[in-house]
């Protein structure tokens, strides 16, 4: 029963970070888009190339690089039959994000399995609290970016991995293990992300070089087999989806990127940002960092299998810090691998607290540190949950006007932040997102809507009115003015309770810290604009006689 409560922690804490966090940003965009079309518009299976035009977003908004339509094909189909227990695509949305983030849920409890019979149960145990107290991928977990995907077919490939070489390396049902990690990987990294074909160099080189798996019975069918099928599949999906064949979207976006370098347009790191940032980032606990992973990989009964374990993530990362542009999503597939290693080191701790005094201050200092990363992680979630002022900014215009026909510009920034076709509720509503320059100076085509959400309402022509002001965040401040210490009536938090934390905050600001308290600032970010249609002159008005009444 206490396994059952531990374990329902992981999909617990992803739902409440889902809910707490329903709407999207740009990054997700491409997949929440296509999972909405297939849903709302089905798969045409004639006159393809206009149907797609008429009505796939991708066809308007291609991006740099066509992208796989698999992962949103797929969660379309889960997805399909829960349909008919929401009311509005607003939930559908958070529907779609559920089945994704339960996914991978049921991926890190399932590798939470292995570590039992690796480590122990009570290591088992201290992974649930490590990596549901971590925020970044509790709360990406349930987000439809490709890595999310692919996440879920990483974790299960590390659980057979560490099962493989937790039980020994001899048996059939070891081979077996090692053949469907191996497949997984391929797949992953032929479909989602290409960046994982490292990451099975790397646990192919560890496999040879330890367990010495059958080069023809494992290794080589496992490849080709994954290949053929990612292969196979994203070919025929995407080419289909594109109307352009053959089109293989993960080499595309390799040659673009990497081949010719274009990831470096949005920004270089140095080789040591994954290790001396993104990790400590990651995982978050500093107890992890400094004290429980050290101990996993160096105390002589756990070396071994954790060496197995962390070593190809280790070369992982190393080959991947080569690449000038990094981003964190790059690396999330090795953070369940560098909890269950930390996990194994607060085990040896907290199953002898009570024989050393050391060993019981570590325990409890483990405890403390835990705590605090949960509470960390729910005040990232709240300064996250309040960076989508453009999913804020239409939903409080659906509460504003709920008569049909009217017609609604989404500016840049909106489209970015939280604007989804699920968020276009309104049938009769026409919501238009052009892009073009030359068009956004015509003051003609202002003309054409009832309102604008928009970012700098001096750029829209004509006489636009601000309905209303969409706040979102803007920075931390350390020693924030009183007028920073404000009420965000736009988060999902009850205003009540950020009352209490606010009087709490203001009464240590003055009695103890001298001013000191970080302070979440919010500005704001979108503007509702609602266009004043002009009043009838006195000559316009129609000619009525004057009747006086004596």
């Amino acid at each position: 029963m206490l396994d059952f409560a531990i374990n329902a922690l992981i999909p617990l804490v992803v739902i409440a970070h889902l809910v707490a966090s329903p709407y999207t940003k740009v990054e997700e965009s491409f997949n929440i888009q296509a999972t909405h079309d297939i849903l709302t518009h089905g798969i045409p299976w004639s006159n393809t190339t206009a149907f797609f035009a008429d009505r796939y977003d991708h066809v308007s908004f291609p991006g740099s690089v066509p992208r796989t339509f698999t992962g949103a094909l797929i969660l379309a189909g889960l997805s399909r039959p829960l349909e008919y227990f929401v009311s509005s695509p607003e939930q559908m949305q958070i529907v779609v994000r559920a089945v994704l983030g339960l996914a991978n849920a049921a991926a890190l409890v399932s590798f939470r399995h292995a570590i039992d019979i690796a480590f122990g149960k009570t290591a088992g145990r201290w992974f649930i609290l490590l990596q549901a107290s971590q925020f970044h991928v509790m709360y990406y977990a349930s987000r439809t970016l490709p890595n999310m995907f692919a996440f879920t077919m990483t974790t299960v490939a590390m659980r057979q991995l560490l099962l493989a070489k937790a039980v020994g390396g001899k048996s059939a049902r070891s081979a077996n293990r090692r053949r469907l990690a191996l497949y997984l990987l391929t797949v992953a990294g032929v479909v989602f992300r290409s960046e994982i074909a490292i990451l099975l160099v790397t646990e192919t080189a560890m496999l040879v070089n330890r367990q010495r798996p059958s080069l023809m019975k494992e290794i080589i069918p496992a490849g080709l087999t994954g290949a053929a099928v990612g292969l196979l599949t994203t070919v025929s999906v995407d080419s289909f989806f594109w109307q352009q064949f053959p089109l293989w979207p993960e080499w595309v976006g390799f040659y673009y990127n990497t081949i010719l370098g274009k990831s470096a347009d949005w920004g270089t790191e140095s080789a040591s940002w994954y290790f001396l940032v993104a990790l400590p980032r990651l995982l978050l606990n500093p107890m992890t960092i400094m004290v429980t992973l050290p101990m996993g990989i160096s105390l002589k009964p756990l070396t071994r299998t954790s060496q197995d374990l962390l070593l190809p993530h280790l070369g992982f990362i190393a080959a991947y810090s080569l690449l000038p542009h990094k981003e964190w999503r790059f690396i999330v597939y090795s953070i369940p691998a560098f909890t269950a290693v930390a996990s194994a080191g607060a085990s040896w701790i907290w199953t002898r607290r009570a024989k050393s005094l050391l060993y019981y201050v570590l325990s409890n200092v483990l405890i403390i540190t835990t705590m605090a990363s949960f509470m960390a992680s729910a005040g990232l979630l709240y300064v996250s949950s309040s960076n989508y002022p453009g999913g804020q900014a239409l939903h409080r215009l659906h509460q504003l006007d709920t008569t049909p026909g009217k017609r609604v510009f989404l500016d840049n920034l909106a489209c970015q932040t939280g604007v989804t076709k699920f968020q276009q509720v309104r049938d009769t509503w026409v919501y238009d997102k052009t892009e073009d320059p030359d068009q956004l100076l015509t003051p003609l085509f202002w003309q054409n809507f009832d309102y604008v959400i928009a970012e700098d309402p001096k750029r829209i022509i004509g006489n636009w009115p601000i309905r209303e002001t969409i706040s979102a965040f803007a920075g931390v401040s350390i020693r924030a003015g009183e007028d920073e210490l404000v009420l965000n009536p736009e988060s999902r938090v009850p205003v009540a309770w950020q009352e209490q934390y606010y009087n709490f905050a203001s009464v240590v600001r003055r009695e103890f810290t001298k001013g000191y308290w970080p302070v979440i600032r919010i500005q704001p970010k979108l503007y509702i604009l609602e266009r004043e249609h002009a009043k009838p002159k006195l000559a316009d008005l129609p000619d009525k006689k004057l009747t006086l009444h004596m």
